[in-house]
């Protein structure tokens, strides 16, 4: 069904005397053979924008599967990169992180399974990170990729199984999804609920849904049918106010219409469905990881069963807060006074609390520092570290200290033009930006043959400092 990319073909030029020792037509055969195993290379290529990506290598995995033109299956290429936490034994599930339509969208896919932040969601859980990218051509359908049943959903099930083999974990066909999907993805999320509702754990829909009714002003959307299975699936739907919320006209205004149907048509059976406006953005992703990556870990945290191969848990409903869909304070099962069904469903009190924080000013409360930066080392006069993300609030920068005293900040001002500034910054579908960011530093500053205690401390995105790592002396300069 689908074609894994071929390696690259390397071209061998022969010699004069080689061909000398041909017959004719032997010749000729064999330069017409070397043409053709040639022409896969070039047929099959990944053309720009998605032939710039970071390097798969180990905890890093990747396959990539042609287009096909079979009725049914999928008619784009595509490229699926996993992360797997190291010395995991066993996986657990795997956090989907699915791009938007368009060309811009998908090629930031490419970088998605490199994200810090949502690799401390993944590890903290056993589970795997995926970052699909669909290589959707300008001007084309993203109907062909976004829903699921246009040959996606075999695709992804696919990849499961063959970078199952790749990283030595063959469980990852098998193991619950956790899905985070923006736009286009937010689509392909919703109807893999609707399609395998047994198998999720928990959907974030960030300004995308899939269609539970025909719409006669977009007819070539196929509509989903809702299985009461996919009812007790935790879903939030995440539109920006000036979607359709608060702003009424632009480009996106549509979007928070086709939310509420989709959150109203799920809410009225009794699914368990939320609402989470973001007040600042429109179609871009803005701030939603700090509300969205919280509220998937305590999703996971409950559903994951201790044991993998097990069926999910069920989501429990007891603790349950109730809000309206657009406002701003929620309230216990209990106490809310209007129409539960057409509330957004919160399933805590402490979610409830960050979605009250989110829905007015993006600013979700942390009070625990990122993780210490590990590996501290030195060439020359080089540093270079490892880290990993906050998982409440993401990796902001690293400060540089030589002997005791601040030497410098990296990167020296943070960038993301739709959110927080962030050590990796982000693209407009929540991905970083390539080339990725190094953790290293250069001390251009040493003195030559003087010794210097060297720490880096790691700073979210509140502000928070993390301790220290290991202290480093090294002689100043050398190279």
């Amino acid at each position: 069904m689908f074609r894994e990319q071929s390696p690259p073909i390397t071209t061998f030029r022969l010699s004069n005397k080689s061909n000398s020792m041909m017959p004719k037509t032997l010749s000729s055969l064999f330069r017409v053979a070397v043409l053709l195993l040639a022409l896969p290379a070039a047929a099959f290529a990944q053309k720009a924008p998605y032939d710039v990506f970071p390097k798969a290598d180990p905890p890093y995995y990747r396959v990539r599967y042609e287009a096909s033109t079979k009725p049914g299956e999928l008619t784009f290429a595509a490229n699926f990169t996993v992360w797997i936490p190291q010395g995991v034994k066993t996986l657990r599930g795997v956090v989907v992180h699915q791009h938007g339509c368009g060309e811009g969208s998908c090629k930031s896919g490419l970088t998605g399974a490199f994200d810090l932040h949502w690799q401390a969601l993944a590890k903290k859980h056993d589970c795997a990170l995926l970052g699909p990218s669909y290589e959707q051509p300008g001007g084309a359908d993203c109907q062909m990729w976004c829903d699921p049943r246009n040959g996606s959903d075999a695709a992804f099930q696919k990849c499961l199984v063959d970078l199952g083999k790749k990283s030595g974990h063959p469980e990852l066909a098998k193991v619950p999804w956790a899905l985070w999907g923006h736009s286009g993805g937010g689509h392909w999320a919703g109807g893999m609920v609707l399609l395998h509702p047994e198998r999720i754990a928990a959907a974030w829909l960030r300004s995308g849904v899939p269609l539970l009714k025909p719409n006669p002003k977009r007819p070539t959307i196929k509509a989903h049918k809702l299985p009461d299975a996919a009812l007790r699936v935790p879903i939030m739907c995440n539109p920006g106010t000036k979607e359709g919320v608060t702003v009424k006209d632009g480009r996106f205004s549509m979007v928070w219409p086709a939310n509420e149907v989709f959150f109203y048509g799920v809410r009225s059976k009794g699914g368990l469905i939320g609402v989470s406006v973001d007040p600042f953005s429109a179609h871009e992703c803005g701030n939603q990881r700090y509300f969205a990556i919280p509220w998937l870990d305590a999703c996971l945290s409950i559903r994951l069963p201790k044991v993998s191969g097990k069926p999910l848990n069920a989501m429990p409903t007891g603790d349950a807060w109730l809000a309206s869909p657009t406002g701003f304070k929620a309230v216990p099962a209990v106490k809310f006074t209007g129409d539960p069904l057409k509330a957004a469903w919160l399933p805590n009190a402490a979610l409830a609390r960050g979605w009250m924080q989110y829905v007015k000013d993006t600013a979700v409360t942390d009070t625990t520092p990122p993780p210490a930066p590990t590996n501290l080392r030195i060439n020359g006069n080089t540093l270079s570290w490892n880290a990993e993300a906050d998982l409440q609030s993401g990796l902001a920068r690293f400060i540089i200290e030589r002997d005791g005293k601040p030497l410098a900040n990296l990167p020296k001002e943070g960038k993301n033009r739709f959110g927080r500034p962030l050590f990796q910054n982000l693209q407009y579908s929540d991905t970083p930006t390539q080339p990725l960011v190094p953790m290293h530093f250069t001390d251009t500053k040493a003195q030559p043959g003087k010794k210097h205690t060297y720490r880096v401390i790691a700073v979210n995105t509140v502000g928070l400092k993390s301790k220290p790592a290991a202290t480093t002396v090294a002689a100043g300069g050398d190279r």
